[in-house]
């Protein structure tokens, strides 16, 4: 019990702390009481009754601290799965986040190569007119590549938002 106690918050640890020294105190006196009764044989009713309301206050005080120690063990549990929950959405998050990083990183490749192909049709035709459409192609292309950069800033900014979010959902459960 006294490794549990420790374990636990410091505003529950210390109460809980001081009610065990508390415990032990009263079982130390309880046993040497025991002992000066036992070793002197005198009057036998007199030890009857102190053992018996001795002992009715021993289980009563051993079954409070097992109900307190069995919700203190529910409570971790639930705890424990919360955190198990919360890093499973984690993880579903990353995953996510990569494939779409993936997939900006193979759009981005699509067009980087469709620009070199169109600036290798012009060196090869050399077509008048073609100048225009290459220029307004070229603009497209870097609106589509702003574009994407600014959804890849997305994605990264709600990425960030979800962790921290996750984070703080973890702290206040985990600081109650």
């Amino acid at each position: 019990m006294d490794l549990e106690a420790r374990s636990l918050q410091p505003n529950v640890k210390a109460v809980l702390l001081s009610k065990l020294r508390e415990y032990k105190y009263d079982l130390n006196n309880l046993k040497s009481e025991h002992k000066r009764l036992a070793s002197a044989n005198s009057n036998q009713a007199a030890r009857d009754d102190l053992l018996e309301s001795g002992m009715a206050d021993a289980m009563s005080v051993s079954a409070n601290q097992r109900g307190r120690l069995m919700m203190s063990t529910e409570r971790l549990n639930e705890s424990s799965d919360r955190i198990k929950e919360s890093r499973r959405t984690m993880l579903e998050t990353e995953e996510l986040g990569v494939s779409i990083l993936q997939d900006l990183h193979q759009q981005r490749q699509s067009l980087l190569h469709a620009n070199d192909t169109v600036f290798l049709l012009l060196k090869k035709e050399q077509l008048h007119g073609v100048d225009d459409n290459i220029s307004k192609s070229k603009k497209i292309l870097t609106n589509m590549s702003r574009r994407m950069s600014r959804n890849k800033w997305i994605i990264s900014s709600i990425i960030v938002v979800l962790v921290v979010a996750i984070a703080l959902i973890l702290y206040f459960k985990l600081s109650k």
